[in-house]
Formats: C-alpha cells, sequence, structure tokens
C-alpha cells in the first residue's frame, strides 16, 4: 500500500532487505509478494532474511493455493557480519545487532571504478574496446607501437562511491560503529527520548542521542532517526536530543526522500 502510495514501480524491486521478525518490519511483505505476482512479474525476487521467514513465506502460499509466476531466491541470514550480496553495482554486507530477538542491520555500499572514462580520448589515442574497463582501473595504455598513452589523457577522475547503512532495532551499543564507519547516510532507530532511556534499555531499543553517540563514534555524514514510540506526538525535542551531540540528523518520516 505504501509502495503505491508513493509511486514506487515494484518492477524495479529485485532484493529484499528484512532485519527481522517483528510484524513491522515484515508483516507486508506477503502482500508485495503475491502483489508482484498478479502484476505479472516474471523475474525473480531476492529476499534476505533470518532463516524462519522461508518457511512462513511458504506457508502463505501454500495456505492460499498461490502459485508465483516468478522465482523466489531466499538467502537467510548468516550468524556473524558477512557479505550477501555482490553484483557490478553494489555490495551489501549484514552485521548483528542486539534485540529481543535475532535481528541484522545492513550496508550497501556502491561499486565504482576509480576513473570515469572519456569515451572521445580513448577514440583518439586509439585505445581498443576491450581495455577501457582496465582505463576505469586506472592503467595507462601502451600502443602497438610501444607509445604510451597516459591514463590521465583519456580518463576523469570518477566520483565517489555512495554508502548508505540500516542499524535496524537494536539496544544502544557503540561497537556496531565499526560496521558502517565513514558511511555517507546511516539510519539508526531512535525509539525513545532520554528521559524514557530505562524504557529503551529494558525493551532493547535506543534513545535519540543514543543514536547521535553511534552516528559520532562512526563518523558518518549524516544521521536519520527512526522508529519513534507513538507516545511522542511532537519529534521537535526528540530531534533536538539528537543534533545536541550529531548536528546533521534528520527525522525519517514517512514519504520523505533522503538523497546520498
Amino acid at each position: 500500500m505504501q509502495i503505491s502510495k508513493y509511486k514506487i514501480r515494484g518492477s524495479r524491486i529485485n532484493h529484499v532487505f528484512i532485519s527481522h521478525l517483528h510484524g513491522d518490519h515484515y508483516f507486508g511483505l506477503i502482500g508485495l509478494v503475491t502483489s508482484m505476482g498478479l502484476s505479472g512479474r516474471s523475474v525473480p525476487l531476492h529476499i534476505y532474511g533470518p532463516a524462519a521467514l522461508e518457511k512462513i513465506i511458504d506457508v502463505h502460499l501454500e495456505v492460499a493455493a498461490t502459485t508465483l509466476p516468478y522465482k523466489i531466491h531466499f538467502h537467510p541470514h548468516p550468524q556473524k557480519d558477512a557479505l550477501i550480496l555482490s553484483d557490478d553495482k553494489v555490495e551489501v554486507w549484514c552485521f548483528p545487532v542486539i534485540h529481543r530477538i535475532p535481528c541484522h542491520g545492513f550496508v550497501f555500499r556502491e561499486k565504482k571504478m576509480p576513473r570515469k572514462l572519456n569515451k572521445e580520448a580513448s577514440i583518439k589515442y586509439g585505445v581498443p574496446q576491450n581495455f577501457y574497463t582496465r582505463l576505469q582501473q586506472g592503467e595507462d595504455y601502451i600502443t602497438k607501437d610501444n607509445l604510451l598513452i597516459k591514463n590521465e589523457w583519456v580518463t576523469y577522475k570518477n566520483t565517489s562511491a555512495r554508502s548508505y547503512a540500516f542499524a535496524a532495532d537494536t539496544v544502544f551499543d557503540l561497537s556496531l560503529a565499526k560496521y558502517f564507519k565513514g558511511v555517507d547516510m546511516l539510519y539508526h532507530e531512535s525509539t525513545y527520548m532520554n528521559q524514557d532511556e530505562d524504557k529503551a534499555q529494558q525493551r532493547f531499543h535506543s534513545t535519540a542521542q543514543q543514536a547521535a553517540k553511534v552516528a559520532e563514534k562512526a563518523g558518518v555524514k549524516k544521521l536519520l532517526i527512526g522508529h519513534f514510540s507513538s507516545r511522542y506526538e511532537d519529534l521537535t525535542d526528540m530531534l533536538g536530543e539528537a543534533t545536541e551531540i550529531f548536528e546533521n540528523t534528520e527525522l525519517a518520516l514517512e514519504g520523505i526522500t533522503f538523497m546520498v
């Protein structure tokens, strides 16, 4: 429903990452899976989540006598931090956090060559296409006549690769910072304010200031806080508590787009 509301094209979603099996984090998944089938999806869908989630999906489909027109590839979370996806554009790592039940966060890192190809210059200097990837990796080119074509003549410096981390539901734990050190954007749950720090500890959640301390420790560029308790009608003070420690913080409210 939210994907439809915010006009996100479901056909563009090929990988779904589920942190843990509390309802507010995965109850909508089966609706998404079946809606994709009704829309005529044919390409595979990759789902990454706790091992028990595979059986939950299978049961939903079985009792509804639903046969999907596409293949689901399920990837259970490993027990420790690990690389779970790597393709030509991105790599995704998962890492365990401390919550009431097994729970994982994720780090998404864009893959980029250090150099960007100047195609016109490459053609001018006679560099063959099968060498372009090596140019992007920073290599010089030697012609058949033993002439040196310097890399900077045929490439530009590429923009920096982008990175995003999702810390999931977790009790305050500064050691998590090592998993997403220096990322461009970090989402960290911020269920409670300082006055309810005891509740946060008891329920394996974090406060706004604790999230800010993790962001500061990790040296991230931007912090998003979310997963707010419904007891707080006005989130202004919540944001204020975070920005006291980490200034570049914003509220992760539904419908807002944040550019990395």
